[in-house]
């Protein structure tokens, strides 16, 4: 089961602009509560023990409004204009009994001595994550991809992913997550030159023996 953390969050009572730039002031994160067909819920949560679950990997929160304490999973973020911190948060109450659609992270496992590496080539992460659907109680902290037996030239897809017991891939089973390539041997600026093709040559026809006489000819004039 996923680990959780216990957050305790407090009502906002007012929701506008000013109020909220107030909460982030005081070193909390202004979020909603929604889902199971209960009245959505403004609160905010400290920032700091947020922020760390979120570091550590949990996706699944105990979180205390009001004395009740319920399960909730982080379903979207919202960060500032730098993209650095998060300015607000979407949860979302679930059952640790029903399935849900999470995106969880991608652990590559033996990139540093996989195959290709002895072979003169590099390992290349094309996803950091995949879409999958599992009970709450089930949602992993990440998939491990293993790669050690990659070789040159060889690519690992989202379908080539065997997914624990319980879990259904949602995102396209087509969806390229590593490859092996040769690295490319840097080149010098005379082989860069070399392989540069050639200017075209002009010709330019060349004149008559009586086309220079009348030019002459019209000089003398």
């Amino acid at each position: 089961m996923a680990k959780t953390v216990l957050l305790k969050a407090e009502i906002r009572e007012r929701t506008g602009s000013k109020a909220v730039r107030k909460v982030r002031r005081e070193g909390r994160i202004p979020a909603i509560v929604y889902g199971h067909k209960q009245t959505p819920v403004a609160i905010s949560l400290d920032a700091h023990s947020f922020v760390e679950g979120l570091h550590h990997g949990r996706r699944l929160m105990d979180v205390q409004i009001d004395k009740k304490k319920g399960k909730m999973i982080v379903k979207d973020l919202q960060y500032d204009y730098l993209g650095k911190n998060i300015i607000h948060a979407d949860l979302m109450r679930v059952d640790i009994t029903e399935a849900i659609k999470v995106t969880v992270p991608i652990e590559l496992k033996g990139a540093v001595t996989a195959k290709g590496t002895h072979e003169g080539g590099i390992i290349e992460e094309h996803a950091d994550h995949l879409e999958i659907e599992c009970r709450v109680a089930d949602i992993p902290e990440n998939i491990v991809v293993l790669v050690k037996d990659i070789g040159v030239g060889d690519s690992l897809h989202a379908s080539d992913i065997t997914l624990p017991e319980g879990m259904k891939l949602l995102s396209s089973p087509e969806t390229l997550l590593v490859t092996c390539q040769l690295v490319a041997a840097a080149k010098t600026t005379e082989q860069v030159e070399e392989e540069m093709p050639a200017a075209p040559e002009v010709i330019t026809e060349a004149k008559k023996p009586e086309e220079e006489d009348n030019k002459v000819s019209e000089g003398k004039k």
